[in-house]
């Protein structure tokens, strides 16, 4: 995860942290290549950058309301993929606002494709590291809602320092959600489950929107390849849901 600060004395070249991602170069399509050349003036945020192609200026904060047309609830899903989720969510409800926040532009062409047969039009796309979304791109307060399904585990030791939910990523979406806003999260990795749980309870801005160990499965989330692989290997999926607490 990457949390982007500005700097202190002369320009940087690099980031402070690690970001929760590798992006790997890879050739679109020429479907995907049409994609973006003709719907992403429709579907696709222009952000400034900062110190990396991923990476979002300070103080770069955009109004939802003139980018979406309208005042409506704001879902923001992390690591979109191929937008299947989000797609089949902003064609489902058509009255809420989405955003997909995805560094790999292959998987936002597929998104935007998916999105234009579906007619989501209340769909927008971010190609951006995602904290730094939440933290400059967006208002603070702005989300109703945040998602995280299945992120990438990074499940070898010396790896481990790239994942995403971190306490400094509570504190980063306890930022950008309104109060009572949700933040939902999955994954079939056993002790990335047993890390968001621990990191999610000890936040002092979330508090737990379920009972026992796990939340229910979030109805709102469609079966993905991702979560159809673990399943596949024997792999339990958890959920795991949390509110935002009121600012005092």
């Amino acid at each position: 995860m990457s949390d982007s600060a500005a700097p202190t004395s002369g320009p940087r070249t690099f980031r402070d942290r690690p970001v929760s991602f590798v992006r790997r170069s890879g050739r679109m399509s020429e479907a995907q290549e049409r994609a973006w050349a003709e719907l992403a003036p429709v579907y696709v945020i222009e952000a400034p950058r900062d110190v990396a192609s991923t990476s979002i200026r300070p103080g770069s904060a955009i109004d939802p309301v003139a980018v979406w047309g309208r005042e409506a609830p704001l879902l923001v899903e992390i690591g979109s993929g191929q937008g299947h989720a989000i797609v089949h969510a902003a064609s489902s409800r058509p009255d809420d606002d989405f955003l997909a926040i995805e560094v790999f532009k292959a998987g936002l062409a597929r998104t935007m494709l998916d999105a234009d047969r579906a007619g989501a039009r209340n769909l927008r796309l971010v190609e951006a590291n995602a904290p730094e979304v939440l933290q400059h791109l967006l208002p603070a307060a702005s989300v109703d809602e945040l998602w995280v399904f299945f992120p990438d585990p990074w499940h070898k030791k010396k790896h481990t320092k790239r994942r995403l939910v971190t306490a400094d990523f509570a504190r980063v979406a306890a930022g950008a959600l309104r109060d009572g806003g949700m933040l939902r999260l999955a994954t079939d990795w056993e002790d990335y489950a047993l890390q968001m749980r621990d990191v999610l309870s000890a936040a002092p801005d979330f508090e737990p929107a379920f009972e026992g160990e796990w939340a229910p499965r979030f109805e709102g989330r469609v079966l993905t390849a991702f979560e159809r692989k673990g399943s596949r290997v024997g792999r339990d999926i958890r959920d795991l849901s949390y509110r935002r607490a009121r600012r005092s």
